[in-house]
């Protein structure tokens, strides 16, 4: 199984970026331990904070991989391009949000995601991640 944890705009920040819902553990340091704790699995981690590459990785994955892990951060809420690009692929994408959306602002309620992803996963912290994985194993 190879699986791709896409994150989007201002994740590359995690560890220093408001502690307070998004924690202080880098990505990198996490994605060491998803690594060791899905060893079987082929996973490959990728950021920008530019959606049209966003974009062109998500249409460059398909028949590459298995599945999508995506956070697409606040191009959730914004992106119909991001939307559309999920759309027009067929592998599978599963959206992650560190932060329970729903209980943050009311622009955070929205997404153009949601409407093509396979699954949504929100609210557990970087555990989003590990649970977004999980649903591509079982």
């Amino acid at each position: 199984m190879k699986l791709l944890v896409l994150n989007g705009p201002n994740l590359n920040l995690l560890g220093t970026r408001e502690p307070g819902i998004y924690g202080s553990q880098t990505f990198e340091d996490y994605f060491e331990n998803l690594t060791k704790k899905f060893s079987k699995t082929a996973l490959t981690y990728r950021q920008s904070n530019h959606e049209g590459d966003l974009v062109t990785i998500i249409q460059q994955a398909d028949g590459v991989y298995d599945g999508i892990v995506l956070n697409a951060a606040a191009y959730t809420h914004t992106s119909v391009a991001i939307g559309d690009a999920i759309k027009a692929v067929s592998v599978p994408v599963v959206e992650v949000h560190i932060s329970n959306t729903f209980a943050r602002e009311a622009f955070r309620h929205n997404s153009f995601i949601s409407p093509n992803a396979k699954g949504v996963i929100l609210g557990f912290g970087l555990k989003s991640y590990d649970l977004a994985i999980q649903s591509f194993l079982e």
